[in-house]
């Protein structure tokens, strides 16, 4: 019997008599895989790893050797949560030497992190006296034992408790980024990691690839009928066909024999089939962890839903049914699956540790009318089951534990919303205007056919911002130009003769082109995204270009180019869609080019852009982090610079002069359109068409019912001359506003 196969055998011996002591099983790894030390270091409160058990190092070291995350080999293997394969450990850089261990003959070393649930637990560790690289097979083995580990080192109490239990009922509040806007208040439930497999080792693998496989089959039919059903929140308006979208691209997830295929080899190496899964669930997880983009994160929340599904039907166990009416659903990853779960559940909200708001998780909570949080972190370590919680994704925070007073405040202003909602039902009609009779054009940003029916629960003017890159990414390929063109005539459709401004990809930086690694690049912001890839791949361009051709079949046709940083790029997209033009019939009825505003360099060319574009729109969030050099997507800098402070209310108004100097259309999207007191200020220096996602547009119509427009226009010029160099001017519009009765 070879080495590994040996191990696991003797292992599942040692495992049968209830949780192996950690002595036991570091004696019995040592000697089988010939290594002169084995040891495990367990994770304490603090970050700090503690020498837990040892065979070949020092007895009395167990329990006062100890590291910090990051801290020598052990400490560098659990902060990156990788293994760390050494022949010549006592020369690598990270080397720290502890004398009471004893461990100065020994060469080479093997770390290896005990990981769960994303989690690390600690590091299992295995050191030779002669240098040498272990072997792959080695090191697998060792992984195997590590994911043991996971499961053998809570049991045995070798975890110290958590700090997080440090000051007990003490509110605390926690920073995130609204996927859905609004707030819920209510008792949390918690979508925790699974419990581990209740058997770990193989004793016949046939019999477990055989229960993989139906199981498989049994969880594909599943997600079929679940694609397949009407999706709830109907009776939130959203359209179950086009929620699908988001579905299908799930199934695809499932359906790839790729990772089933790695499932496969586990069993062979001895291991049962839920144990299985689980092991590859976690390789995939602490690969795909280290990636940035928010796009492969989202992957993983999918992948972890499958595996949940696959584990579920390898058990033979149903959803448990759960009672979660009222409550606030909280999770490191959710994927769709789930999330439809719960919702028919009854949660009020969804706070979500890794989430972005075009992922799966965002997308269906929009549909389903779900306020949702996401980017929380610590926030799942720190709460218990029925622990109050207020989620106000409208203030970017949640508060765990709130004090009486405060949730009565929340509560109030839950039943101030319902009203103010039921008042916003009369206005939906009404066109879009300032008391003093100035009309302003509201229009909608959305991605998927799902969000279309936002058009007439809004009563919007149009679509100022149609995401196409939205169906790419939730369908996992970009679509062929017949698909493309299905997709776009059916939002034309749904439009009815109203306005769609379509941008093309907008790909790069946070939104990889499928299939493709992230580019090495240290600004993904500002490198290799958007028109910059569109012009680089022509064909890529050139084939949805002609796609919205087809899909315009005769209607009215408006295409702008995103992240356009000179008149020389317009004019080269603008040339690829003129010569598209040509060849396609029915050509039509007219094609309107423009281009988006987010590089500040354009400033410098409005002249020569205005002469080009037949309209302009200003990404305001992308100009924002571009003129103040603020990353958009880090915490710390979330507050230091507002849109409204005089330098931006100053660019923004050059803007609007020079396009009225030339008569070209001019609007604003991105999540300041949204928010009635930045909608204000944009109105007051000559914005007259504002584009955002479907929350704001009742808001910002309600608040613009009650502006006089001609009587706010020089209080701002006066609150502007009056905050010259400050830093921002929000809390005079907010005290003007609240003074003049403004729903700011």
């Amino acid at each position: 019997m070879d080495t590994p196969r040996r191990l696991l055998s003797r292992l599942r011996e040692l495992m049968a008599r209830g949780p192996a002591p950690l002595p036991e099983l570091v004696r019995v790894v040592s000697a089988e895989l010939v290594a002169d030390v084995c040891s495990v270091y367990a994770m304490q409160p603090g970050e700090i790893l503690e020498l837990a058990a040892t065979q070949g190092l020092r007895p009395d070291a167990v329990g006062r050797t100890r590291l910090r995350v990051g801290e020598g080999i052990v400490g560098l293997c659990a902060a990156s949560a990788e293994v760390l394969n050494l022949p010549d450990a006592q020369n690598h850089p990270a080397f720290a030497y502890r004398p009471e261990t004893g461990e100065e003959p020994y060469a080479s070393l093997l770390a290896v992190p005990v990981r769960r649930a994303g989690r690390t637990l600690g590091v299992l560790a295995v050191q030779s006296r002669d240098p040498r690289l272990y072997a792959d097979d080695e090191v697998e083995v060792l992984e195997t034992v590590a994911m043991l580990l996971a499961e053998v080192l809570p049991a045995l109490g070798a975890l110290g408790g958590s700090a997080e239990g440090v000051g007990g009922m003490v509110p605390r509040t926690f920073a995130g980024t609204p996927l859905v806007g609004g707030i819920a208040v209510g008792p949390i439930v918690l979508r925790r990691a699974r419990l581990g497999a209740r058997r770990m080792l193989a004793e016949d693998v046939a019999a477990e690839q055989a229960r993989l496989d139906e199981a498989a089959a049994r969880m594909q039919r599943e997600i079929d009928a679940l694609v397949s059903a009407r999706l709830p929140g109907d009776e939130h308006g959203a359209d179950a066909a086009a929620s699908r979208e988001v579905l299908a691209a799930y199934r695809l997830v499932a359906a790839d024999t790729g990772w089933l295929t790695r499932v496969a080899e586990v069993i062979r190496g001895g291991l049962s089939a839920e144990a299985a899964v689980q092991r590859v669930m976690n390789d995939l997880r602490d690969r795909m962890r280290r990636f940035a983009d928010p796009y492969l994160r989202e992957r993983l929340a999918d992948l972890e839903d499958v595996a949940n599904g696959l584990l579920r039907a390898l058990e033979g166990e149903a959803a448990m049914p759960v009672d979660a009416r009222g409550a606030i659903l909280l999770a490191r990853r959710l994927g769709p699956a789930e999330l439809l779960d719960w919702h028919a559940r009854g949660i009020a909200g969804l706070i979500v540790e890794e989430a972005s708001p075009s992922g799966h998780a965002a997308i269906l909570a929009r549909a389903l009318g779900l306020p949702a949080l996401g980017g929380v972190r610590g926030l799942l370590d720190a709460a218990e089951p029925g622990d109050e919680v207020v989620l106000d994704a409208d203030e970017k925070h949640a508060i765990l534990r709130p004090l009486a007073d405060v949730r009565q405040v929340y509560r109030h202003a839950l039943e101030a919303r319902a009203a103010r909602e039921a008042g916003f039902a009369a206005l939906r009609d009404r066109p879009s205007e300032t008391a003093d009779g100035t009309p302003m054009t509201l229009m909608l940003n959305v991605g998927l056919r799902l969000e279309l029916d936002q058009l007439d629960r809004t009563g919007a003017a149009g679509i100022g911002l149609f995401r196409t890159e939205i169906a790419m990414l939730a369908r996992g390929s970009v679509a062929d130009v017949a698909e493309q063109a299905a997709i776009y005539a059916s939002v034309l459709d749904a439009a009815a003769g109203r306005p769609v401004l379509f941008r093309t990809l907008d790909l790069g930086s946070d939104k990889m082109l499928p299939g493709e690694a992230p580019p090495e690049e240290e600004n993904p912001a500002m490198g290799w995204r958007s028109l910059r890839v569109a012009l680089d791949r022509p064909i890529l361009l050139r084939r949805q270009l002609r796609a919205l051709l087809l899909a315009a079949g005769g209607r009215d046709l408006s295409v702008m180019f995103p992240m356009v940083a000179t008149v020389a790029e317009f004019r080269a997209a603008r040339d690829l869609l003129r010569a598209e033009a040509k060849r396609v019939r029915p050509a039509p009825a007219r094609i309107a080019v423009g281009a988006m505003l987010e590089v500040p360099a354009l400033l410098w060319q409005l002249p020569e852009l205005l002469r080009e574009t037949d309209f302009v729109s200003v990404g305001s969030n992308d100009l924002m982090q571009f003129a103040f050099a603020a990353d958009r997507g880090t915490p710390a800098l979330a507050a230091r610079y507002d849109l409204l402070s005089a330098p931006a209310l100053d660019m923004l108004e050059h803007i609007v002069r020079e396009a009225d100097a030339a008569g070209v259309s001019l609007s604003l999207c991105g999540e300041a359109a949204s928010r009635p007191l930045e909608a204000m200020a944009l109105a007051g220096i000559g914005f007259r068409s504002l584009s955002m996602t479907a929350p704001g547009i009742m808001p910002v119509k309600a608040m613009l019912a009650a502006l006089d427009l001609r009587a706010f226009r020089p209080v701002l010029a006066s609150i502007r001359r009056g905050g010259a160099g400050d830093a921002s001017l929000r809390e005079a519009l907010s005290t003007w506003a609240r003074e003049a009765g403004l729903p700011v």
